[in-house]
């Protein structure tokens, strides 16, 4: 199946922006969705944002109106592009994969990348 892998990742001064990227190994465009998770330590995975092959996104009320998730299909690869950063952002960020060539909710993310660091610093 297809591979994803994440990068992007960094220290950042809080009020700073990154643009996180997932390359994946074929391509996306008949998945029926991507999206981007992010987990601290001790704490649960929480969805960032998600977006459909209709192009359909959602975002994490936290996040909404500062992250803006997008797909690139001639490039098999997702970008979540972070802006406003905030220290409670920080985390590893992970891409992940609804790769059923179909058009249906729920979602179930199935294929998961290795993960990004995320850091921000005040």
């Amino acid at each position: 199946q297809v591979q994803l892998v994440e990068s992007g990742g960094g220290l950042v001064q809080a009020g700073g922006s990154l643009r996180l990227s997932c390359a994946a190994s074929g391509s996306i465009f008949n998945f029926n969705a991507m999206g981007w998770f992010r987990q601290v330590s001790g704490k649960q995975r929480e969805l960032v944002a998600t977006i459909s092959r209709g192009a359909i996104t959602n975002y994490a009320a936290s996040v909404k109106g500062r992250f803006t998730i997008s797909r690139d299909n001639t490039k098999n690869t997702v970008y979540l592009q972070m802006d406003s950063l905030k220290v409670e952002d920080a985390a590893v960020y992970y891409c992940a994969a609804d790769g059923r060539p179909m058009r249906v909710a729920p979602y179930e993310f199935h294929i998961w990348g290795q993960g990004t660091q995320v850091t921000v610093s005040s």
